[in-house]
């Protein structure tokens, strides 16, 4: 679709030049006004891709048009031309939100490229704003698929929230949606036009996440060619998620202890000090009491981090959300893979209703996705479940994280984890580190989880 410019000049010829010139010569749309009110009229129905807007107008001037503008649409790009060729109009000009300020006679040469640069920066700033409420609209309360009344008191924690900034701990089993919740705090708060930023604890390399968090400066270690900004710095007036936040190492709980408290840190190698206005939420699938009394996680940190705790069941918890997120799914994955499965026979859901589902709605979700790829009919039945799910035994499901085991003798799931972790400490010689990358855990989950099963490292890590 052509892009339309409104010229306003009420001296016919400078305006039929300019129809000229942006019509004939740049193949744009235009239509021609000779006064501001009757501009102004016209911006009610329809609104152009650019204005090319004279300052000397009967009537009000092209500043005060300008203002007007500015009042109802911040965005809209306005090239401001006068014959009067003085700084201090321009500066006016300039300080309304005008775009850019030519004088008259007009430099076609230049007046181009500023044209060309209005239309495509504004054509940028539409998605941009598009892209936005989309986010928002996907992350607001009523795209939360539930039912259950659980998952309600959630939803009445977190409205409670939105219009402050205290510390949120999400805690709940992996799957549950945690950062989903932590999306919605975000995008339904104050602060949802700033940028929302996820850090994964478990999943960065401990050497890398003091550099992940807080930046460094060129030259601190080996490998840094230039300063980075951390994500407290890219997050700040936003929000930074700190997912899986008990997989932090004490040196780096004091750090983020001193960010909560000072709103202040240093990037690595850097004296600097770093303000910065971020809300921070976070979430774990671990018990942080417990992670408190064996000396693995700062008591003074839990304390900042729970101040407004939301607890998020797992499925088995609510037996009211299966059907309804079944029915989802099957229409987000339908769409996903361009199928047209029509849902389950009543078999199928019998299954899938007393089913525990200990990878929870991820789990859910991926199932349902291998139905819809795997089945022959529009009908998806018990065959077509995982075997898994066909028996009485338990699942041998971990989180995709971790890996997933499935066999004909299916192994108890402690017994899984604790078998795992053995074999993974044998094959690297007792290195702890290693073995937590090999099973893509956090270093602290594996200490945790040696002490549950009781496990000794006979060698050094």
């Amino acid at each position: 679709m052509s892009k339309v410019i409104f010229i306003v000049d009420d001296e016919k010829a400078i305006s039929k030049l300019l129809k000229y010139w942006v019509k004939d010569k740049w193949d744009y749309e235009t239509e021609v006004f000779d006064s501001g009110e009757t501009l102004l009229k016209r911006l009610d129905s329809k609104k152009p891709d650019l204005l090319l807007l004279d300052i000397m107008l009967p009537g009000i001037s092209g500043l005060e048009v300008l203002k007007k503008i500015r009042t109802k649409d911040e965005q809209l790009p306005v090239i401001m031309l006068s014959a009067q060729g003085n700084v201090e109009t321009a500066v006016d000009s300039l300080r309304y939100g005008a775009y850019d300020y030519f004088p008259k006679p007009i430099d076609v040469q230049r007046l181009e490229p500023a044209v060309k640069n209005a239309i495509k920066n504004y054509e940028l700033t539409k998605e941009l704003e598009n892209l936005k409420e989309s986010v928002q609209k996907e992350y607001s309360f009523d795209n939360i698929i539930s039912a259950d009344k659980k998952m309600q008191e959630v939803f009445k924690l977190v409205s409670k929230v939105l219009d402050n900034d205290i510390t949120v701990l999400i805690n709940g089993e992996s799957g549950t949606g945690k950062e989903l919740i932590a999306k919605a705090i975000h995008y339904n708060g104050k602060r949802k036009d700033k940028p929302f930023i996820v850090v994964n604890c478990a999943s960065i390399p401990r050497e890398l996440l003091e550099s992940e968090l807080f930046g460094h400066e060129k030259g601190s270690f080996t490998g840094a060619h230039q300063r980075k900004l951390g994500k407290f710095e890219l997050a700040n007036e936003g929000t930074i998620f700190l997912d899986e936040v008990g997989e932090l190492e004490m040196l780096l709980q004091a750090k983020l202890l001193r960010v909560i408290q000072e709103r202040e840190f240093e990037r690595v190698g850097g004296t600097e000090l770093i303000k910065t206005n971020v809300r921070i939420l976070s979430a774990t699938n671990i018990d942080l009491r417990e992670a408190v009394k064996t000396k693995h996680f700062r008591e003074d940190l839990y304390y900042r981090l729970n101040s407004f705790p939301i607890y998020i069941p797992p499925l088995r918890q609510r037996k009211s959300d299966i059907l309804v997120l079944v029915e989802y799914f099957l229409k987000k994955c339908n769409q996903k893979l361009k199928k047209d499965i029509k849902g389950f026979t009543k078999r199928a859901i019998k299954y899938i209703y007393e089913y525990e589902w200990p990878g929870n709605i991820r789990e859910m979700e991926n199932t349902i996705e291998r139905c819809i790829i795997i089945v022959e009919n529009d009908m998806i039945d018990v065959e077509d479940l995982p075997v898994h799910m066909r028996t009485n035994e338990e699942a041998s499901y971990v989180e995709q994280e971790g890996g997933l085991f499935e066999g004909d003798n299916i192994i108890p799931f402690e017994k899984l984890k604790e078998d795992s972790i053995r074999h993974a400490l044998e094959v690297t010689q007792g290195n702890i580190v290693e073995a937590a990358k090999k099973l893509k855990l956090g270093r602290a989950t594996i200490y945790r989880l040696m002490e549950k099963y009781k496990i000794e490292n006979r060698s050094n890590d």
